[in-house]
């Protein structure tokens, strides 16, 4: 199964103007596979080809393959309801303060109903430890249940519930073969030159927010393999991602466009307009993204490092996300 010709000539294309790397998988529903790995990890200082084994900044792929799973995995073991509300687990939360916050389901969480802001420079707060006790107290300017925001701090609250839960910090749950949280800075692909921090990031979590709490946090700091992403991709594909039950709950329509843990296939979706009306996916702010297509038999994987060596750049990173998707389902018809 190789990779389409106009597949490989639009990141070719890419990376020739502008874009440093891209390193892009793909899975069939029989299990046949095929990666191309063009461009750079690091362009700025050393310029460092890719080797096609390197450790991406995944970035917001940590909400569906690290944290939305992980809630799911304790439903399923008993240890939660995704109904519960969150002050059942956060106690601390909002102490002495009239707020609806408490109430708030981690379901609501899950699918970006909850009403909470999408993001906040939390890392201009101070230390770590003030900034997770300052973030519990935070009196949130609440919008009602049920419209769909994008937020970052429901999953950072869904990441201090797991803790929670299990007893222990995020950086220290087990991760599949590929995942981690923490890479070897020398077989990592680079990313901004940071602003905050003074330096180009390579091994360090991008995210100002969570490498402010120590790099791991319930919306970002994992980072990923090709091939540790692409075996997530084709779990999702064929079956085993989760229990056979929790994994059609995870997939089903949840809130307006998601589902439980992905963005489901809708007018401008990442994975591109031949989608299936059964396709989701998720993407990550530094230039990553998942996307499975059961009815086609199709899952890929794309990863690129966008931001790097800046995030302000002409980079039109869903344009060719969807026109790889398009061309992907286009000469690869299951």
């Amino acid at each position: 199964m190789p990779i389409p010709a106009r597949t490989a000539e639009l990141l070719q294309h890419a990376t020739q103007h502008g874009l440093a790397g891209a390193a892009l998988g793909v899975v069939n529903a029989a299990g046949e596979k095929a990666t191309l790995t063009l461009g750079y990890a690091q362009t700025e200082g050393e310029k460092i080809p890719l080797a096609g084994d390197e450790y991406w900044d995944l970035a917001s792929l940590t909400k569906p393959l690290f944290t939305a799973r992980q809630v799911l995995r304790a439903t399923e073991a008993g240890l939660l309801d995704l109904d519960d509300a969150l002050g059942q687990f956060l106690p601390e939360l909002a102490w002495m303060q009239d707020t609806p916050l408490r109430e708030r389901t981690l379901r609501q969480l899950l699918t970006h109903t909850a009403g909470l802001p999408a993001w906040t420079p939390l890392y201009t707060w101070g230390s770590a430890e003030t900034i997770r006790a300052r973030f519990l107290q935070e009196p949130w300017a609440l919008q009602d249940v049920g419209q769909v925001v994008y937020s970052d701090l429901g999953y950072m609250l869904l990441g201090r519930v797991l803790e929670k839960v299990y007893g222990k910090p995020l950086g220290d749950f087990e991760l599949e073969a590929g995942l981690t949280f923490a890479p070897d800075p020398q077989q990592s692909v680079a990313t901004e030159h940071c602003a905050w921090r003074g330096r180009v990031l390579r091994g360090e979590t991008h995210d100002e927010n969570a490498a402010s709490l120590g790099g791991v946090a319930g919306h970002a700091g994992l980072f990923g393999t090709l091939d540790g992403v692409l075996a997530q991709a084709e779990r999702l594909l064929r079956g085993g991602w989760l229990g056979t039950a929790v994994q059609a709950a995870a997939l089903r329509p949840a809130a307006e466009g998601r589902s439980l843990a992905w963005v489901l296939a809708q007018p401008h979706f990442s994975g591109g307009s031949m989608c299936s009306p059964q396709a989701f996916g998720h993407t990550g702010f530094t230039g990553t993204g998942l996307w499975a297509d059961p009815q086609r038999g199709l899952a890929w994987v794309l990863l690129t490092n966008r931001v790097h060596p800046s995030r302000h750049t002409s980079i039109d990173i869903q344009d060719l996300r969807r026109k790889v998707g398009n061309t992907l389902l286009a000469g690869l018809e299951a």
